[in-house]
């Protein structure tokens, strides 16, 4: 094996979910301002961090909405604004068959 090509800085770290509040110590090699006092009374490094596994809907079975960047709302806006323009070209295209059905029947006859 190669030697000194693995982080020789590890450390305990708390890490906040900001979804459901969780905290998590484990050892890491991330650097942080920010500290917390954890439940043995020590202050460690504290990372704060958007989901983790006790809010990621694959690990708890929820079907929850995390939306950090309005993503999902941009995502509704054009679906509905797509389904407003089938549903306009869907409304002219009735208009345009009538037109061709009356031709044809003006053809006949004349």
């Amino acid at each position: 094996m190669k030697k000194n090509i693995h982080a020789s800085n590890y450390r305990l770290v708390v890490f906040e979910d900001l979804n459901d509040g969780s905290k998590i110590l484990t050892r890491s090699t991330i650097k942080s301002e920010e500290t917390t006092k954890w439940e043995d009374g020590n202050e460690y490094p504290l990372v704060k961090v958007h989901i983790s596994s006790s809010s990621h809907p694959f690990y708890t079975g929820q079907e929850k909405l995390v939306d950090i960047e309005g993503r999902v709302d941009k995502f509704k806006a054009r679906r509905e604004a797509a389904e407003k323009a089938r549903q306009a070209k869907s409304a002219k295209k009735p208009a345009k068959a009538e037109k061709k059905e009356e031709k044809a029947e003006a053809q006949k006859i004349g």
